[in-house]
Order: C-alpha cells, then structure tokens, then sequence
C-alpha cells in the first residue's frame, strides 16, 4: 500500500489536516494497520514538497493549530495515474514462510521444518477465525467484509501452502542440503 496515494485518495473529497486524515484512513481501511500521526505528517511533507498537496488553511477548533492540505493539479493527475496502473504480480518469492522453512532444513532438520509448519497452520487457523467472526459481527460495514475477505483469501492461500509444504518437507530438505 502507498500511504502517499491513500492520502492524495482522501483528499480528493476536499480539505483535511493530518489528523482528520489519519482518523479516515483508520476508519476507510478496516483491518489495515493504523497509520502513526508522525508517518501522516512526514508523508504530506513530502506530498507538498513534490508538488502534490498544498496548505489550505489553519484550524483551531479547541485545540493545537491544524494545518489542513487541499490535493493540487499535480496530486490529482498523481492520483488518477496511480488508480490506473495495475499491481504488478510479486515477481520473487519472498515469504517469510518460506524462508523459515528453508532455513529450518539448513540449521536443523526436517523435523523442526514440519514443527514449524504445523505451528504456523495453527497460528492461520486462529487468524482465520477471528476474520470469519468480524464478517459476521453484527455491524460489520461493508469495508470490514471486503477487507476481511481479502485476508481470508490469502490466509487460505497460505494454508494450501503449508499443508503441500509439509508433504514435501523430506525431499525439500534433500535439496536443500545438497
């Protein structure tokens, strides 16, 4: 995820200052991890420096002065750019859980490669759950779904993998220790 796009994203609807920003993002990306207030402002420093956003105004309602951001020219054709390319497929490999297990075969043995395995199946399984039950919560929105059926996707893509993996532990470590 670009933290600079979702931002440019957010300010297209109009003005915002950082921590109206970092509240909609929370909000409009269930499930993601909380932007920091301090990544937010290093962000748009580095959006209004290249010519992005631009400072709209001060805000003062109750509280510290708040700069708010309004998208300029320039950060909308960034944004609509952005929201027309495609991501392209992960061209490596470059798993956690596949390290893991090779490096489980080089510095012990098949065994602690399968211990491993079965570890993180249990670990997915949990996750799994927990995303299952805020699908089914009762005012789960429709972001919480969407973004829960997103990590379901891939948290069962990753169990596929475990169990194909522990299958084949023997004749990977073979390989791999070759």
């Amino acid at each position: 995820m670009s933290t600079a796009h979702v931002l440019l994203g957010l300010l297209a609807a109009g003005p915002r200052h950082g921590y109206d920003l970092k509240r909609a993002h929370d909000e409009r990306l269930p499930q993601a991890k909380p932007l920091a207030y301090g990544q937010v402002y290093s962000t748009l420093g580095r959006l209004e420096r290249d010519g992005f956003v631009e400072q709209s105004g001060q805000d003062q309602e109750g509280g510290p002065e708040r700069t708010s951001y309004v998208l300029t020219e320039a950060g909308r054709t960034r944004l609509d750019d952005w929201l027309t390319e495609v991501e392209p497929p992960a061209p490596h490999v470059t798993s956690a859980l596949f390290s893991r297990v090779v490096v489980a075969l080089l510095a012990a043995d098949a065994d602690r490669a399968r211990a491993y395995l079965t570890s993180q199946r249990a670990a997915h399984m949990t996750r799994l759950r927990e995303l299952t039950s805020i699908k089914t919560t009762p005012g789960a929105t429709v972001g919480d779904v969407i973004a829960a059926d997103y990590a379901i996707g891939h948290l069962d893509a990753d169990l596929r993998w475990l169990q194909t993996t522990l299958a084949r532990v023997a004749d990977l470590q073979k390989e791999v220790t070759a």
